[in-house]
């Protein structure tokens, strides 16, 4: 009989705190501990919110009477520590430093392995981290950016991504280490990765950088206009960033970010709203275009991902430019919390050497 495992699964976003546990990768609770802006506006840093988070953590389990004791490991969210390869992480004291001080940068994931880690340690229990956001699996090609000054890095949706591709293998009946994937997924930030035999070996900064637009995020723009914006006066750092990052996209040009709302508006006639829409599609096309070259055109199947591929227009419009390449198959929604549940029982199932941090 196949041995039962019970995982606490631990994801933080900047607005809430996702928990869930698995038996094995089946679901058996969910819950969205909500942070609401006035809760959380005296912490002056992400990791102040540390005890804030864990405490709520607790309560909610203890409200639904969760046994503690029957866990059998706890599991975060990865965030941004030191580049490493894809797989599973033991949470150790380096990895806690890292996370803490944000070596690659501040956001809410950070605060992922720290909380599995304080409350395995008290259950007597191992912290685990999966496919953190600072997968870095790039060829040495894909880090050239065309200037000595900047370095191309990696920094996109790999748990996703990789769970969405471990899905689409299953379907055509092999591993992901069989076939060569263009993955794009479709949230608030777009990141579309070239996947060849089980390595994400390019893709766009969803964060910061180049690739479509996105609903929050501008994307790659001209970098001259960009240039003269900057040395304009008008406009501090921290405002231009909150333009492109946060502010770009459909949040700029339409003053939303919910692709909902968008439709709701394209339905109405607003010829505007369709434009800007389309163009979002255009671009995510042309990345998908570019990623096939990577690949030589040696491209096995075009995924689409996140919570915008729930929307059947925007889905038309990128197959329509890409169907050409390859197959495209929809897999709409993140798959975060089964796909850290999956990585960890795939290493204690003994399919999967468990990885250490830092890759040496």
């Amino acid at each position: 009989m196949k041995k039962l495992y019970t995982f606490l699964i631990i994801n933080p976003g900047s607005t809430s705190t996702k928990i869930a546990i698995f038996e094995n990768d089946k679901e058996v609770m969910t819950e969205t501990i909500k942070h609401s802006s006035e809760e959380i506006k005296d912490f002056e840093a992400i990791y102040d919110q540390f005890d804030f988070r864990k405490d709520l953590i607790i309560k909610t389990l203890e409200a639904k009477n969760i046994d503690f004791p029957k866990f059998s490991a706890i599991i975060g969210r990865g965030g941004n520590m030191k580049p490493v390869v894809g797989g599973t992480y033991e949470v150790n004291e380096e990895m806690l430093k890292d996370l803490k001080i944000g070596v690659m940068g501040q956001h809410a994931s950070n605060l992922g392995g720290g909380l599995a880690y304080s409350i395995a340690e008290e259950l007597g229990l191992k912290a685990y981290v999966v496919d953190p956001v600072v997968v870095d699996e790039f060829e040495p090609l894909a880090r050239i950016s065309g200037t000595p000054l900047i370095e191309r890095k990696s920094k996109d949706h790999p748990l996703n991504q990789k769970a969405v591709a471990r899905a689409a293998a299953a379907e055509m009946g092999g591993k992901y280490e069989d076939y060569n994937f263009i993955i794009a997924h479709l949230g608030g930030g777009i990141s579309v990765g070239v996947h060849q035999k089980g390595r994400l070996i390019d893709v766009n900064n969803a964060l910061n950088g180049d690739g479509p637009m996105s609903p929050e995020r501008c994307g790659g723009i001209p970098f001259g206009s960009l240039i003269d914006i900057c040395f304009s006066g008008k406009y501090s750092k921290e405002e231009i960033t909150k333009e492109l990052v946060g502010g770009g996209g459909l949040a700029g040009y339409l003053g939303t970010n919910d692709g909902r709302e968008v439709c709701k508006l394209i339905e109405s006639g607003d010829g505007h709203a369709k434009l800007i829409y389309e163009a979002m599609a255009y671009q995510i096309s042309k990345e998908i275009g570019a990623a096939s070259a990577v690949l030589k055109g040696n491209v096995s199947s075009i995924l689409l991902t996140g919570g915008l591929a729930h929307d059947k227009l925007l889905m038309s419009w990128i197959k329509d430019r890409v169907g050409f390449l390859a197959p495209v198959k929809i897999f709409p929604g993140e798959h975060e919390m089964e796909a850290l549940a999956s990585g960890v029982l795939r290493v204690l199932e003994g399919k999967e050497s468990i990885q250490t941090y830092p890759n040496t």
